[in-house]
């Protein structure tokens, strides 16, 4: 099925010059996913990949120390999109008060990440539910201290950002403006627990993820 755009662009000034920025539909998109064909190939891989996942956890000895690993497994990947150095190594030696072998901001940053994981689970497990609170509180933490603790942390963007280029006009890629980020995240927040459109839970966190992403909600 070929799909229309996923959205629509919205130009607004910005210091005194022109910027298109790209505001996403709301989620489910439409018309509805149809799960056929290569679609529900790569659907039922995942799904297997998860069973498998979770079939091998429970011959762990210990899951907390899995979890405690790929905890920060992902938080140096995560990282180094934002173009951070330090590895899985660096980051373990900061842990045991050891130096490093990058710039101690990068192993801040990924430091961040770990604790920002740790407290949205953390929430969760609590019974907390997945609203945009959570969502600000973790960005709180991520931005706690480091690089971008002087960037709003724990609250949406009350600016233009961008993606590439040197300014929002010359950008490769610009997210809502501003004042279109609290309808955006109100959608999605809608979307997330909704139960009625048939969406399995994979697909579900992956449209979240992207649509998060082409929100870029916060600053960073």
């Amino acid at each position: 099925m070929r799909r229309g755009e996923t959205g629509t662009y919205k130009v607004s000034s910005v210091g005194g010059e022109s910027v298109r920025a790209f505001v996403p539909a709301s989620l489910p998109p439409a018309p509805p996913l149809a799960f056929e064909g290569s679609l529900q190939q790569t659907l039922e891989a995942a799904v297997l990949a998860v069973g498998r996942l979770d079939g091998v956890s429970t011959l762990l000895p210990d899951k907390s120390l899995f979890l405690y690993s790929y905890a920060r497994k992902e938080a140096v990947l995560s990282s180094q999109i934002e173009g951070t150095q330090s590895s899985l190594s660096d980051l373990l030696l900061f842990e045991l008060n050891e130096v490093p072998g990058v710039p101690l901001d990068d192993v801040v940053e990924v430091s961040n990440y770990v604790a920002a994981l740790d407290h949205g689970l953390k929430r969760l497990r609590e019974g907390f539910p997945l609203f945009n609170r959570l969502i600000r509180e973790i960005h709180g933490v991520l931005l706690s201290r480091g690089r971008g603790s002087d960037k709003d942390p724990g609250e949406f963007r009350r600016s233009q950002n961008w993606i590439g280029g040197s300014r929002p006009g010359n950008a490769t890629f610009a997210p809502p403006p501003h004042t279109a980020v609290p309808d955006c995240m109100a959608a999605l927040e809608i979307f997330l627990h909704a139960e009625d459109d048939g969406l399995p839970v994979l697909v579900r966190a992956g449209l979240a993820q992207v649509h998060r992403h082409r929100t870029r909600s916060v600053r960073r």
